[in-house]
């Protein structure tokens, strides 16, 4: 028999234990509001605001056009234009921008018959941009070939308002024309669009796999630590501990040990997998690759550390931290790249940890850039990895 007063009560129970832990509460409605922003703004958006730098060796009025055209469509963001071409190139290298257009010293001479060579230097590494930059880049310069054709085609028709001493001109300029044979295909092969991947054909799995062993790694560490302090501080095994003469520094520091040796397990085995299974290739050190893995998830420890050091269960400590690891799984770029964000998550982004994480692994694996190309992002991990320890450590209660 069901007793109704006693199941009301169980429920008001539930709700005031529910009221007296506040970060749980709050994370109950905060993490639903997070996760529907970020699926409704942030994921199926298209490609915008793309960074480019473009490569002028002419100048003239094709070159205004193209250039305005460019500025007016909104898969372009272009960061510089200047007229060296290594120096475009080497923007796309050092990450600065996603690709180089390189405008040819002839794209502003009409009267050249041979093709002007366009050339676009792309970062093939972030597999979604490049699926974005190069047909839309590519369907640009065939209509400007086409405007550019129907022009030269027009130049050598006769217009009714010429003058008669033209028109003489004109006719004989047609005559010579007609006893020369005449060649479509010339004029409509104005522009050679090519396409230089610097770093290969990759494909969307070689994309994805650096920064799923990121958020694994980054999921594992922080989820365990979970267990690992706020679990046993909640079933009495931390209380226990602290009884022996043990020092906090030693509790922490065995427990840092032992999920560094875990997650950086879990990441050997996700990385022998995609070799094995998708023929996945690093391309840069694995050793380097190796301690970006170990140094994430040093960096994922010490925020666990940070969370548990003040939760007494570990109801409260996933709660408090999942409004934490999901976000930022989307808008670190693991899925997708950050520019299909709009710009308010896009800042977000270089705010966590695994956004950085994400890019030096990238480098490595997929660019084979050394430790001088990923400096930025080992410096700012560190930073995190030092305040996230300092934090936990020094408000770590044993007593709760």
């Amino acid at each position: 028999m069901v007793e109704t007063k006693k199941i009301m009560w169980m429920i008001k129970k539930d709700l005031l234990v529910l009221w007296r832990h506040k970060p749980r509460l709050f994370s109950i409605f905060l993490f639903p509001i997070i996760m529907i922003t970020l699926f409704g703004y942030g994921m199926g958006g298209t490609l915008e605001n793309i960074p480019v730098v473009i490569a002028e060796q002419s100048h003239g009025q094709v070159t205004d056009n193209t250039l305005n055209v460019m500025k007016n469509m909104s898969l372009y963001d272009i960061k510089e234009i200047t007229t060296d071409p290594d120096k475009a190139k080497q923007m796309v290298q050092s990450g600065q921008v996603k690709a180089a257009i390189i405008l040819p010293a002839n794209y502003d001479n009409m009267n050249d018959s041979n093709p002007k060579s366009v050339v676009i230097d792309i970062d093939s590494s972030d597999q979604m941009a490049t699926s974005a930059v190069v047909p839309a880049t590519q369907a640009l310069f065939n209509q400007i070939n086409t405007q550019i054709a129907m022009q030269k085609m027009e130049a050598m028709n006769l217009t009714p308002s010429q003058s008669s001493s033209s028109q003489i001109q004109v006719q004989q300029n047609q005559i010579q024309a007609q006893q020369q044979p005449f060649n479509v295909q010339s004029i409509m092969d104005n522009i050679n669009f090519q396409i230089n991947r610097l770093y290969g054909d990759i494909a969307y799995i070689d994309f994805l796999v650096p920064a799923v062993i990121g958020m694994t790694v980054m999921m594992g560490a922080m989820m365990s630590m979970g267990e690992s302090l706020a679990g046993e501080r909640e079933r009495g095994e931390l209380a226990r501990l602290f009884m022996t003469p043990t020092s906090v520094a030693t509790v922490v520091g065995g427990k840092i040990i032992s999920r560094l040796v875990i997650q950086t397990a879990t990441a050997l085995v996700l990385i022998g997998s995609a070799i094995v299974l998708f023929n996945i290739t690093i391309n840069g050190s694995m050793l380097l690759t190796l301690l970006l893995l170990v140094l994430t998830a040093l960096c994922f420890v010490g925020f666990g550390i940070m969370v548990s050091a003040r939760v007494s269960t570990q109801e409260d400590y996933v709660q408090m931290v999942m409004p934490f690891t999901m976000p930022m799984m989307f808008v670190s770029g693991v899925f997708y790249p950050i520019e299909t964000m709009p710009w308010i998550f896009q800042k977000i982004a270089y705010l966590v940890p695994l956004t950085y994480a994400n890019d030096a692994l990238r480098s490595v694996m997929l660019k084979g850039v050394g430790i001088g190309g990923i400096w930025v992002d080992i410096a700012v991990l560190l930073g995190f990895t030092l305040l996230f320890f300092a934090l936990g450590v020094t408000r770590f209660n044993r007593d709760i």
